[in-house]
């Protein structure tokens, strides 16, 4: 049996100052390197991200204030560690059409999903050129475009399938020496078929 993830579902209607803390692209990409790469501190966040530390801390404490993000275990006492609450945060994409700040937050969280995108590709190229990567690995990675007619329906079955099934191999894969962190990403997006001008 798959672990399943600890989720986030925010609604409009009770989340809007939730929703617009996260519209911010750095609090977006400290978010994620809390749930990619477990606690770190202010300063260490800072080192990954280029930002300084009194400017992370400042976004964390925002995440902190809207339940994103907790105190976790120190190991020293000297600095304050960080850990994410949950390790999705998701939304009725119905929900996120009525306004134009719900349709803001939308559209920020996906432009942090396309530069997530962009820094795992260029990390897993540089892992690739320095040999970090065994020869294992060259042919289950990489990208697909299909492009597909799809009901709605069968739109939504293929989410809840690609979820499922992630989450049942990863259960199977916890406990083998040989297993990696890999970043899936996969979008769903419906198009009229009209080519723009």
């Amino acid at each position: 049996m798959p672990t399943p993830l600890t989720r986030r579902v925010l609604d409009p209607r009770q989340d809007a100052a939730a929703l617009k803390a996260l519209t911010h692209p750095l609090r977006i990409r400290l978010l994620g390197l809390l749930r990619q790469h477990g606690p770190a501190t202010a300063s260490e966040l800072a080192e990954r991200t280029g930002e300084s530390s009194a400017s992370t801390s400042y976004h964390l404490r925002v995440l902190a204030k809207y339940a994103f993000i907790a105190e976790a275990e120190h190991r020293d006492g000297r600095e304050r560690r960080w850990r994410s609450v949950h390790d999705v945060t998701s939304w009725s994409n119905a929900a996120m059409t009525d306004t134009p700040e719900t349709r803001a937050f939308v559209d920020a969280a996906r432009r942090a999903q396309l530069e997530h995108l962009e820094r795992s590709l260029a990390a897993h190229l540089a892992d690739t050129e320095a040999g970090r990567l065994g020869p294992e690995w060259t042919e289950p990675s990489g990208f697909t475009d299909l492009v597909l007619r799809l009901t709605p329906e069968s739109l939504g079955e293929l989410w809840d399938t690609f979820h499922r099934t992630a989450l049942e191999l990863a259960a199977r894969d916890e406990g083998d020496a040989r297993g990696a962190q890999v970043v899936l990403f996969a979008a769903g997006l419906p198009v009229s078929g009209e080519e723009e001008a």
